[in-house]
């Protein structure tokens, strides 16, 4: 099988075709912003600078991220601020995202936050009591995509107990590659994040992401996957690295659609119950229609 880049290839300026999409029209993406504006809540979407940001908020769906919008880890590929004063966490954080729930008929809820390696319990907590607001309000399933908790067993449990429906946690790449990639990061201790949570409730279906394009192998990205279904992990998801300024890691490559079907059909012999794959795929877009039935 051949590579798909090395990581220190000069950064393509041009998107290729199928990168390319029209922007929705309508006043969704309006609505969208506005309530996330009013109601002073933070979202991947914009920090992270995700290219479905304006599909998602014209479908009245948005990724909140909570925790703040200041990140304990330098990680090289993302646009989400970091390694400044981390912001105090606000009490009334799970109501307004309970809120914004529920003004844009959300039924599927997905809560991420910034990684806060400064707080004792890393904000397992405050997911908790994020799950548990929605739930006051709403019938939604909720699918939580959380840091690493830097292992800490308690703080996972934490938030295993507030019984999400999915517990997402990524990878991001291949070993090789964590130091550069996901700073402080430990490709060992988020799977066994990922095994811990499987192991203590079965029922919760537990997913995990990566990013095709960064500098690794298919072999690399196989050894990931099968790790992966070595602890359990229900759902894959594969998109395209996309720089998100020049001061980030580099794309190697742009891979084409064809090889991301090729991809997901060979993973899916592995057992995965849901592999979805492609350009534009992450971890939480149509994050509703991945959940196994």
């Amino acid at each position: 099988m051949r590579s798909l880049a090395v990581l220190d290839k000069p950064p393509a300026r041009r998107l290729p075709d199928w990168l390319k999409r029209p922007l929705p029209t309508g006043n969704e993406n309006f609505f969208t912003s506005g309530l996330v504006q009013e109601l002073g809540l933070e979202t991947v979407c914009e920090s992270a600078r995700c290219p479905n940001r304006p599909d998602c908020w014209s479908r009245r769906t948005a990724t909140f991220m909570v925790l703040g919008n200041m990140c304990t880890r330098p990680c090289g590929f993302c646009s989400v601020p970091k390694m400044g004063t981390p912001e105090v966490v606000a009490d009334d954080e799970p109501e307004r995202v309970a809120e914004a729930a529920v003004r844009l008929g959300l039924k599927h809820v997905v809560i991420t936050s910034v990684t806060r390696d400064d707080l004792p319990d890393g904000g397992a907590g405050h997911f908790a009591r994020c799950i548990h607001a929605v739930r006051r309000r709403m019938a939604a399933a909720v699918e939580v995509l959380t840091p690493d908790f830097l292992g800490d067993a308690t703080a996972i449990d934490t938030v295993v107990a507030a019984n999400p429906e999915v517990f997402n946690h990524n990878l991001e790449t291949v070993p090789r590659l964590y130091r550069v990639v996901r700073g402080r990061a430990e490709y060992r201790r988020s799977l066994d994040l990922l095994e811990r949570v499987k192991r203590t409730a079965p029922h919760i279906v537990t997913k995990a992401g990566l990013m095709a394009g960064i500098g690794e192998t298919v072999e690399e990205l196989f050894d990931v996957f099968a790790d992966l279904r070595a602890v359990g992990c229900d759902v894959l998801t594969l998109g395209q690295y996309l720089a998100p300024t020049l001061k980030h890691i580099p794309v190697a490559r742009f891979v084409p659609p064809a090889e991301f079907d090729d991809i997901a059909a060979r993973a899916r012999l592995l057992g995965f119950k849901q592999v979805v794959a492609g350009p534009f795929v992450r971890s939480s877009y149509h994050a509703d229609e991945m959940v196994p039935h």
